[in-house]
């Protein structure tokens, strides 16, 4: 009996997406959680959430400003992102996330120097530039009445729902890679970022503010509350996977067997997470403790980040149409560390200029009149 040998070859494809990538979908979901953070304070005029608002407008517009410029980044051609204009795709997220993404912008911006404004205004009264500088801002000494504010809140807050819809739905969506193929990835995407904003609340409320302990028992709040979900979500989806439910997770699970890297990373993910879990309840637990929040607030910061970098980067690793796993080297270039470096240090510079020119420590606009 004769027999024959077929080969199938697969060409290799590079990675489609780069840590430029990573640092977008970090820093805009810590711009919607931490906009959702000043909500209670700003917005519904809680006067004992208005020092936590404080410091959560200042997270979301740094990070607002800075998110985009990483998206750009990660287009290898920055300047083609008016493709998306000229071309009409409604059926694409990506296409829908670049409508979205200005108006969040622009609804967010608005919504800051509506809350600033009066405190500008005061300071645009003082010498020198910066008094100079802040007059031309504020646009003149009218009063913007509170409904205003409130208008462009609830925008950025609608436009943040459409930003968190379309950054998960746009990776869930490729079928061609089960492990983002899940609807729970968009949730997972949203509960990390809370973890991650809250956790970057306390850090500059560390840093800025002199470590205001209300700021930190609320954020610590947060951060217990949205690992508790995400530790749910993770399970359902385990769930899924074991029973058969979901075929996409099944083939997940499939595509890691018997990988030990994958294991680790799953052993280390379920103890960090268990790790700040538990040590943001014992610090609300003994509440006198909470001036200690900067060590949860790092601890959380690099869970949303790393979350991130597996589902974006490694998942990229894992062949699509073979069996094994490619491997992935960390460039030193603009396209690697030094782009994540960068684009951290843009943030820090966003963060110091706002801190500069706007007295942001100040009252906001919480009047009901």
């Amino acid at each position: 009996m004769n027999s024959a040998v077929i080969e199938v070859l697969t060409p290799r494809y590079g990675i489609a997406w780069y840590p430029w990538a990573v640092q977008y979908f970090f820093m805009i979901a810590i711009s919607y959680s931490a906009l959702l953070l000043t909500i209670p304070g700003l917005l519904m005029g809680k006067r004992n959430y208005q020092a936590l608002a404080k410091v959560a407008l200042l997270v979301t517009v740094s990070c607002t400003l800075v998110g985009p410029v990483a998206l750009l980044a990660d287009l290898h051609q920055p300047l083609r992102f008016w493709h998306f204009y000229a071309n009409l795709t409604p059926w694409s997220w990506m296409w829908l996330g670049s409508l979205l993404l200005p108006l969040y912008l622009v609804c967010v911006v608005a919504y800051a120097w509506l809350a600033w404004r009066p405190a500008m205004q005061e300071q645009a009264r003082g010498d020198g530039w910066i008094a100079r500088l802040s007059g031309w801002i504020v646009l003149g000494n009218w009063h913007a009445p509170r409904w205003m504010l409130v208008l462009c809140g609830l925008g950025a807050l609608v436009m943040s729902f459409g930003i968190m819809l379309y950054t998960g739905a746009e990776v869930a969506i490729v079928k061609a890679r089960p492990l983002w193929h899940t609807h729970w990835l968009p949730v997972m995407f949203v509960f990390t970022g809370l973890v991650a904003a809250a956790g970057l609340v306390i850090l500059v409320n560390r840093l800025m503010t002199g470590n205001d302990e209300e700021v930190n028992g609320q954020s610590l709040k947060v951060i217990f509350g949205s690992m508790v979900l995400a530790g749910l979500v993770a399970a359902l989806w385990l769930a899924e996977g074991i029973t058969g439910f979901s075929p996409s997770v099944e083939a997940a699970f499939a595509s890691l067997q018997g990988n030990p890297e994958w294991r680790a990373v799953a052993v280390y993910g379920l103890l960090v997470g268990v790790a700040l879990t538990l040590a943001a309840a014992w610090m609300l637990r003994r509440n006198g403790n909470v001036a200690k929040a900067w060590l949860a607030g790092l601890l959380a910061v690099h869970i949303g980040w790393t979350f991130r970098w597996m589902v974006l980067m490694e998942v990229q690793t894992v062949a699509k149409n073979t069996a094994g796993y490619y491997q992935y080297v960390l460039d030193m270039g603009s396209s690697g560390l030094l782009g994540i470096l960068g684009t951290f240090g843009l943030w820090l510079a966003a963060l110091l200029i706002i801190d500069i020119l706007v007295p942001w420590k100040r009252d906001l606009q919480v009047g009901t009149h």
